[in-house]
C-alpha cells in the first residue's frame, strides 16, 4: 500500500514536474524568438536609414552638380561682362582725352585770336545799346546802332569770328540762327515795329549767349 502511494506520489510528482517543464519550455523558447524579431526590426530600420541616407546623398550630389553647371554657365557671361566694362572704361577715357585735347586746342585758338575776339566784343556792346533803346521804345536810336543792312561791315566781321571759333555742327547751327534773328532785328527796327523788334532782339541775344557758352568764350568776353 505504501509502495503504491509512494509510486502514486512519484507519478504525481513526475506529472507535476512534466507539466512544469511543459509550461517552462515555452518560456525558455520565447525570448530567443522575440530577440530575433527585435533584431530583424532593428536591421530593417537600419536598412531604411541607409536607403534614406543614400537618397539624400544622391540628391546632394545632384544639387552640387547642378550648382557647378550653373556656375560654369555663368562664368563666361561674367567674363564677357568684365571685358565689356573694361572696353567701356577705355572708351570713356579716350573720349575724355579727346575732349580735353579739343578744349586745349580751342583755348590756343582763342588766345591767339585777339582780333576776332574784339569783333565779338563789339557785337556785345552794340546789342546792349540796342536793347536799352528798344526798352525805351527809341527805335531810331536802335537803328543808328544797327544800321540799315544785315550785310554791313561789322556784321561781316562778326561772322569771321563765328567761323573761327565754331568747331561743332551745333555751334554752326547757332550761328545760322543768330544771323537770321539779327537780320529780322535790323529790318524790324528800321520799320519801327516795336513788338517785332523786341522779339527779334530776345532771340538774337539768347542765341548769342548759347553760342558763347558752347564756344568756351565766356571768360574772354564782357557784358554778354
Amino acid at each position: 500500500m505504501v509502495a503504491i502511494v509512494t509510486e502514486a506520489w512519484a507519478l504525481a510528482g513526475c506529472g507535476v514536474a512534466s507539466k512544469a517543464a511543459a509550461q517552462e519550455a515555452p518560456v525558455q523558447q520565447h525570448p530567443p524568438a522575440k530577440k530575433a524579431a527585435s533584431f530583424r526590426g532593428v536591421s530593417t530600420i537600419r536598412c531604411q536609414d541607409r536607403r534614406k541616407a543614400a537618397v539624400v546623398s544622391r540628391r546632394s550630389g545632384l544639387a552640387s552638380c547642378v550648382l557647378a553647371a550653373l556656375a560654369a554657365s555663368f562664368s563666361p557671361l561674367a567674363a564677357r561682362a568684365a571685358v565689356l566694362e573694361e572696353d567701356d572704361d577705355i572708351e570713356l577715357l579716350e573720349r575724355v582725352k579727346e575732349d580735353r585735347k579739343k578744349r586745349l586746342q580751342k583755348q590756343g585758338v582763342i588766345s591767339s585770336s585777339g582780333t576776332e575776339t574784339g569783333y565779338l566784343q563789339d557785337l556785345i556792346y552794340k546789342l546792349s545799346k540796342v536793347g536799352q533803346a528798344i526798352d525805351k521804345d527809341d527805335l531810331p536810336a536802335a537803328g543808328s546802332v544797327l544800321g540799315s543792312s544785315s550785310d554791313a561791315q561789322w556784321v561781316q566781321n562778326v561772322n569771321v569770328a563765328f567761323s573761327k571759333f565754331s568747331s561743332s555742327p551745333e555751334e554752326k547751327d547757332m550761328v545760322d540762327s543768330f544771323n537770321s534773328s539779327l537780320a529780322s532785328l535790323i529790318t524790324s527796327v528800321n520799320n519801327r515795329d516795336a513788338e517785332s523788334s523786341k522779339s527779334a532782339f530776345v532771340s538774337s541775344a539768347t542765341t548769342l549767349e548759347k553760342w558763347i557758352a558752347s564756344a568756351g568764350l565766356g571768360s574772354q568776353l564782357k557784358g554778354y
